[in-house]
């Protein structure tokens, strides 16, 4: 206990501060801060860097998409079966970098389904040297732990 007057330690419950003088209706137990969860200081970061690393490969592989599927003259054109398959290869990339995107939005706004996402997609991301990597470490070591899990669901926005 601490003396509201003058900020004395206490020790036991005395009728008087030692220090001041202070009646002891002016002597309580001091207010604890608060402490801050694991997860919520680094929410925020993670949803940025996830919108952040997706839209910075969805501009490249969406002109990439778009060339590859309205033109003749991209690599392998000798090779018609090679346009559909390039296509499809950027096609797909194009969904992951927007699962990326809507995965950051969902962390930024709490949602319940972003945590798992965001989970999933760091796996994938982990094998795109050094970027992907790096956010696909931070992401598990900031979503995948069971306590992670326990106060995601405590801040997560429901309905």
């Amino acid at each position: 206990m601490f003396c509201d007057r003058c900020g004395t330690n206490l020790q036991g419950a005395p009728a008087f501060c030692p220090a001041c003088g202070k009646a002891a209706g002016g002597v309580r137990p001091a207010a604890r801060m608060p402490e801050p969860s694991r997860i919520a200081g680094h929410l925020r970061t993670l949803g940025i860097l996830w919108i952040a690393f997706s839209a910075l490969r969805l501009l490249p592989r969406l002109l990439v998409f778009t060339v590859w599927r309205h033109s003749d003259w991209f690599p392998g054109s000798d090779f018609p079966f090679m346009g559909h398959w390039l296509g499809t290869l950027a096609g797909l990339s194009l969904v992951g970098s927007a699962l990326g995107v809507i995965t950051g939005w969902g962390l930024l706004e709490r949602q319940p389904w972003a945590r798992m996402l965001a989970i999933v997609l760091a796996c994938f991301s982990l094998v795109q040297i050094p970027l992907g990597t790096a956010l696909g470490i931070f992401t598990l070591w900031v979503l995948l732990p069971a306590q992670s899990e326990q106060e995601y669901r405590q801040i997560s926005r429901v309905g």
